[in-house]
Parts: structure tokens; sequence; C-alpha cells
């Protein structure tokens, strides 16, 4: 599962004290049971003292096969365990708009 790919390698890569992956892809019109469209909220020490654009590129470094692949969206959430005790979620992802027989 791709799911699962995602969970392990970033697991092994940042050390999360937090992480969710989310498959959205029943979200928009994709056929039932596809993982195609997820979202991932990642409270890292590795992202301390770095912004937000590095922290969104050591992700997509991480995941840059399935990127490549088997994702046709992701949703990157970053914190730090400092930002993440202040907040503890993450912004809700948008409704789908586009290609949507359902509007």
């Amino acid at each position: 599962m791709i799911q699962e790919r995602i969970e392990q390698k970033l697991q092994q890569s940042l050390a999360p004290v937090h992480l969710d992956v989310i498959n959205e892809s029943y979200m928009h019109n994709v056929p039932k049971g596809a993982e195609s469209h997820f979202k991932v909220i990642v409270v890292s020490h590795e992202f301390e003292d770095q912004r937000l654009i590095g922290r969104h590129r050591t992700v997509n470094a991480i995941l840059a096969d399935e990127l490549a692949n088997h994702i046709h969206a992701l949703a990157i959430h970053t914190y730090t365990p400092d930002e993440w005790a202040t907040q503890q979620a993450a912004p809700a992802s948008p409704s789908c708009l586009g290609g949507s027989k359902f509007g």
C-alpha cells in the first residue's frame, strides 16, 4: 500500500514525534479504494531551524518516487514539536473542485 510506504519512509527519515498520513482520495473523483491524494502531518525535531520551504523540500525528497509514480496530490503540514504543542491540528483540506461530477 502506498499509504504504508509513505508512513515508513517518513518514520525512518525524520523520526517524527507525531505523524499522520491521511488518504484523502475519497474526496476526489477517483475510483473507490484509490491511493492518489494524501495529506501528511509531520512533527519532527528535524524541522527546527528550517524554513517552511526547506521542510517541504525535505518531505518531497523523501517521497520522490511516490510523487513521481503514484501520488497525484500531497498536502504537506510540517511542524516542530514546539509549534505542534501550541497548535495540535493541521488545517482542513479544501473540497475538490476539479473534475468532480458532484461539483
